[in-house]
C-alpha cells in the first residue's frame, strides 16, 4: 500500500569523494534522471558528469 513515505534503509552506491585522510575530491552538486532511467550527477571537484545505470 502506497503511503507517500520512504520505506526501508538507505544504501550508499556512489562513494569515493572523500579520501580516508579526509581530503575532498569533489561533491555531488546536481542530479537528474535520464530518459533511459540512468542517474546523472555532476560534481564540483573537476566539473565531471557521472552516469550511473543498472543492468537489465
Amino acid at each position: 500500500q502506497a503511503t507517500g513515505k520512504p520505506r526501508g534503509e538507505y544504501q550508499d552506491f556512489v562513494t569515493g569523494f572523500v579520501t580516508p585522510e579526509g581530503h575532498v575530491w569533489g561533491r555531488p552538486v546536481g542530479i537528474c534522471v535520464a530518459k533511459d532511467g540512468a542517474l546523472l550527477f555532476s560534481e564540483d571537484g573537476n566539473d565531471t558528469i557521472w552516469r550511473v545505470s543498472y543492468g537489465k
